[in-house]
Parts: C-alpha cells; structure tokens; sequence
C-alpha cells in the first residue's frame, strides 16, 4: 500500500470510528435525545454570529437524509446572505404590490419599508423550495411532506451546531414575483424560510405537551 493509500484508509477508519461513537452517544442518552429535540424553540430577531458555509453545509446534508421516496430529492435549498437579503426584499415588496393591485388595495409606505426589510431579521436565510417530480408510485403531497421533514432536519441540524432559528413562510411565499426570484416553477412551492443565526435572548421554557387529545392507540 502506498503512503497516500495508508492516509486515504487512516482517514476512513477515522471517519468510521467517529460515526461508532456517535451512534452509541444516541443509543446511550436516547432520553437526552428527545429532551434536546422538545427544548427546540423558533426564535425572531436574529444577529451573527451566522453558520459558516461548512456549518450551513453540514445542516443541509442531514436535511437531505429526510424520507424521501423513491429518492426524487424533490427539494433544494437556497441559501441567501449579505447584500443578496435586501434583492430578496425587493422580490417581496414586488410581490405585495401585485397581490395588493390584484385586490384592489393599495400599499403604505410603511408597509412597503415593513416588507423590504423583512428579511433583514437574521443574517442568514435558507429556503426550501420544492422541485416535485412525476412519478407514479410518489405522489406530490408525499413530496411536499418530504419537503417538510427536510426542513425540519435543517433546523435541528443548526441548533445542535449552537444556532437558533424561526420558520417564516407568510402571505407572500408562493406569490409569483417571489416564486420566480427563486426559479420555482408554477406546480411548485417555497415551503419555508429558515431565518437563521444567533438569538440574544434566553429560550424560553416550553409547557409539557399534552399527547392525549393529539393520538389514537390501536391493538
């Protein structure tokens, strides 16, 4: 075996061994496990420090492992920052006043400044975005739910690497002038954006769930 081959395996058995230990930690504190997942929260107002591009790299792998049918991977992610955030604005003060001139309505300047800077509430947006497919056996609201779980996985994917988040969708989402900022075609959907960064305030405590009204056990 060559030297590059001898480092090439080092780093696989590496790797492996790590994905043991990680696999073990679940098993051993599957109670930890589902406190950590109960405890996550949505959290408004977000400042940087934001995933870096490994960390966001890192959260959309483990989104992309959500169920997924026949492997469509009927979804993908965009992922906006910077300058690109006030582009996005202008995307949804466009579609605001298509939705308010096809309603008869006109807009206030506030809420137009209220709109343009919507997306200025966290340092980063990821979007999930459907990209549905034909299939016999994979029927579209299989693909929407796919979709969600995905987004879902994300969002845990970023808490457990120290970021908090909220999942905005909103009024304007699937407007058109937004739909087509995003090259999302008209059988598809923006099903979220996942504002992302670092929360100032202290999570608050969830009150413990009530499952009864929410499940049937049958046997």
């Amino acid at each position: 075996m060559t030297t590059i081959d001898e480092n090439n395996q080092a780093i696989q058995d590496e790797k492996l061994h790590v994905k043991n230990i990680a696999a073990h930690d679940i098993s051993a504190s599957s109670d930890e496990l589902i406190g950590w997942i109960n405890s996550r929260r949505s959290m408004g107002n977000l400042d940087t420090p934001a995933p870096t591009r490994a960390q966001i790299a890192s959260a959309i792998e483990c989104a992309a492992t959500a169920p997924d049918h026949k492997k469509l991977r009927p979804w993908r992610f965009i992922v906006t920052q910077g300058a690109a955030r006030h582009e996005l604005g202008d995307a949804l003060v466009a579609a605001a006043k298509a939705k308010a001139l096809k309603e008869g309505e006109t807009l206030s300047e506030k809420t137009i400044k209220k709109t343009h800077t919507m997306p200025l509430r966290a340092p980063m947006i990821v979007t999930v975005v459907t990209q549905m497919q034909e299939h016999k056996k994979v029927p579209p609201f299989e693909q929407m739910l796919s979709a969600g779980a995905a987004v879902q996985n994300l969002i845990l994917a970023l808490k457990a690497q120290g970021f908090s988040t909220v999942w905005r969708t909103g009024l304007l989402c699937n407007e058109p002038a937004v739909k087509a900022y995003f090259d999302v075609g008209s059988d598809d959907y923006v099903t979220a954006f996942v504002y992302t960064g670092t929360s100032p305030k202290d999570k608050s405590t969830r009150k413990p769930i009530d499952i009864e009204p929410l499940v049937r056990f049958e046997s």
